[in-house]
């Protein structure tokens, strides 16, 4: 049978948003199964007033990280407010609706594709969403998703209150295996928002489905997540991005490569393949970023390849990774300064947790461990498929 998204239902069902006014957080991912925009459906079907624009805008034009202002929707007329208006992106200042913002709105709506990492500042945007909404007295209304790398495995660490952040916004595992709509149950009981909530739910999906086994076709997330394999090796790769190593953005694979300047390709792949971790080879690889860390050096270092899904580990294969080149790099390995001494790190940030950074990987990975069994628990009562 066909897996349908939310809004490939509200094609044939108003499920209660007939005669409401409604908001629309969303971007170029908001899609139907024949790729025509959710926008555009909710536009003709609905009395859509405005649209609120995620990291990277409504039709996905913008970079990660840069500024985005309110302005107006060419194709529907309609005003689009930023939810991404903070510079710097690991504080949550302007990036949330301000109560203008939700002004004569009954019913704020959100469609965009996750793709199952705590990082991906989507389901930040969703939170606060909700927050707001909360204050506001407005139902929330999610458009769920299928989770495009399964809804099974589940992989990383719990943030910790003390370093959640818009980068890492909620108590789940790096790799969460969770949809919009499960996310955003769980955030709204253990995070005690208690918005109005409902979720239009995917129909004939099955957790252990992958988007590209059951005829999804790929449209980029965000820039920087080109493919499914992408997605699958984000929530370990990204990690990279708290260390002054290339994680490959500016080049045609970001986070499926990284390196240095001072790396040795050659030797890092043979390392790391001599660790004969579960679905994953290393490739020597050299290029050149044209953005971003070490933007028009050559950098040396690994493209990472997977090779089985069915066992591959994003976080303990990323982990692995940065121990071995901390070990052969020596003094020149370093973690991101903060801008001002009392910032907190990003890598802090992005793990959740100081453990990485102060006790090491391995310290690292057992928290790991333990957090996976107690977040699978946890967030069973969630689960909606």
């Amino acid at each position: 049978m066909e897996v349908l998204n939310g809004i490939d239902r509200i094609l044939k069902e108003d499920f209660g948003l007939k005669g409401k006014s409604l908001g629309l957080v969303t971007n170029h991912s908001g899609l139907t199964r024949e790729l025509r925009s959710s926008i555009d459906i909710i536009h003709e079907k609905f009395n859509l007033k405005a649209l609120y624009a995620p990291e990277h805008g409504v039709r996905g034009e913008i970079e990660a990280g840069d500024n985005i202002d309110t302005y107006t929707d060419k194709r529907t007329g309609l005003p689009v407010y930023s939810l991404y208006s903070s510079k710097g992106n690991t504080d949550q200042k302007n990036q949330r609706p301000a109560s203008s913002m939700l002004a004569g709105i009954d019913m704020l709506l959100i469609d965009i594709q996750n793709i199952g990492c705590r990082f991906y500042t989507y389901e930040s945007t969703m939170f606060n969403c909700m927050e707001e909404c909360a204050r506001a007295g407005i139902t929330f209304i999610v458009l769920d998703r299928i989770n495009p790398i399964n809804g099974v495995d589940i992989d990383g660490n719990i943030s910790s209150a003390k370093y959640r952040s818009f980068i890492g916004i909620g108590p789940v595992t790096n790799r969460h295996g969770m949809t919009m709509g499960e996310l955003a149950q769980y955030y709204n009981k253990e995070c005690d928002i208690n918005c109005d909530l409902k979720v239009i739910e995917v129909k004939n999906w099955k957790r252990d489905y992958y988007s590209d086994k059951i005829g999804f076709q790929w449209v980029n997330p965000s820039p920087n997540i080109p493919g499914i394999d992408t997605a699958l090796l984000y929530p370990g790769t990204c990690l990279f991005e708290g260390t002054t190593l290339s994680e490959g953005r500016g080049t045609t694979r970001p986070f499926e490569q990284i390196g240095a300047p001072h790396l040795d390709a050659d030797e890092l792949a043979a390392a790391m393949n001599g660790q004969n971790l579960p679905g994953v080879i290393f490739r020597p690889a050299h290029f050149l970023p044209s953005f971003s860390k070490h933007q028009g050096v050559s950098c040396h270092g690994v493209q990472l390849h997977i090779i089985d899904r069915s066992v591959y580990k994003p976080v303990l294969t990323a982990v692995k990774l940065l121990k071995e080149i901390i070990t052969i790099s020596g003094d020149k390995f370093a973690y991101r300064e903060g801008n001002k001494p009392t910032d907190r790190r990003s890598i802090d940030l992005l793990a959740g947790t100081d453990l990485l950074r102060i006790e090491g990987p391995e310290s690292y990975l057992e928290l790991c461990k333990k957090d996976t069994v107690i977040f699978k628990e946890k967030r069973q009562q969630y689960l909606l498929y």
